[in-house]
């Protein structure tokens, strides 16, 4: 695989210069002789200097044949002459946004999702950009997508049925699109591509589970929720019946602290307003 020379071909103004005082030269000499064959074979010359000219704008490049060879890639910006022989191809070097489109896949655990990547990339060497591949546009699309497939596959959406799971498609974002970015740097570099920034742009599970995977999720946020509550509800009956005890206000026997320890997780847990009941005998009629 060639690998990439850049080169300074002479500036373009210079041989148009030497160009124009030629032909003012042969032009006095031809008006002077007046001779055909002369005449023909400086209009000849002419036809051979002028495909030479090449003009390279910012953050472009040119890669130079010459039948069948290598010659090397122009990378400066300018007015240039080079050999007319050469087949010059113009290959771009500023950046790309790739939007890939969502691919429907199965996470690590099976469930299936949707997924996109938004990839910017540049070509950093321009021999292996066009001899190593056949289209280096091409090759970044369906490598960008395996990628992102091989990406999917290797973790699960979320952590729901794998508790174990230390990295998550939806909540690793960062680390996700740290792997995504080395993967993609690893396909990508055959072919002198450089990926800058990759980021997943889309992250939903499939339609056809997508409303049972949301009642799962619905059912764990109740669940912590309620284990906090009950958590919080066991603080405060525990505070409550150490200041009765600490102040003297009442003295509970184990009966009436297990029917207001009742209660109060009643009320504290309870998801509807308490109605108030007035106790107007004893806790034992």
């Amino acid at each position: 695989m060639e690998s990439e020379k850049t080169i300074n071909p002479p500036s373009g103004f210079t041989v148009f210069a030497l160009l124009v005082v030629s032909l003012i030269i042969a032009g006095i000499f031809l008006g002077l002789n007046q001779e055909p064959i002369a005449t023909v074979i400086a209009a000849i010359g002419i036809m051979f200097i002028l495909p030479g000219f090449i003009i390279v704008n910012p953050n472009e490049s040119r890669v130079l044949t010459l039948f069948g060879k290598y010659v090397g890639t122009i990378k400066k910006d300018g007015f240039f002459w080079m050999n007319p022989f050469n087949q010059k191809r113009k290959v771009s070097l500023r950046a790309f946004n790739l939007n890939g489109q969502q691919l429907k896949v199965n996470d690590s655990i099976g469930n299936p999702i949707e997924i996109a990547a938004v990839i910017v990339w540049q070509v950093k060497d321009t021999a292996s950009a066009v001899f190593a591949v056949e289209n280096y546009i091409q090759y970044v699309n369906i490598q960008s997508e395996a990628a992102v497939r091989h990406l999917a596959n290797s973790f699960p959406y979320d952590n729901l049925e794998d508790e174990n799971a230390t990295i998550t498609l939806r909540g690793g974002a960062e680390q996700v699109s740290q792997m995504l970015e080395q993967e993609l740097n690893e396909r990508l570099s055959r072919a002198g591509i450089e990926v800058l920034e990759a980021r997943i742009s889309h992250l939903a599970y499939a339609p056809e589970i997508a409303h049972s995977m949301l009642q799962v999720q619905q059912a764990t946020a109740i669940i912590a929720a309620r284990r906090l509550i009950v958590e919080g509800a066991v603080g405060m009956v525990e505070m409550a019946l150490n200041k009765l005890s600490e102040k003297n206000i009442v003295e509970l026997d184990e009966e009436r602290k297990a029917a207001m320890v009742s209660n109060l997780l009643v009320v504290l847990c309870g998801d509807k307003a308490v109605n108030p009941v007035v106790n107007t005998g004893t806790l034992y009629h």
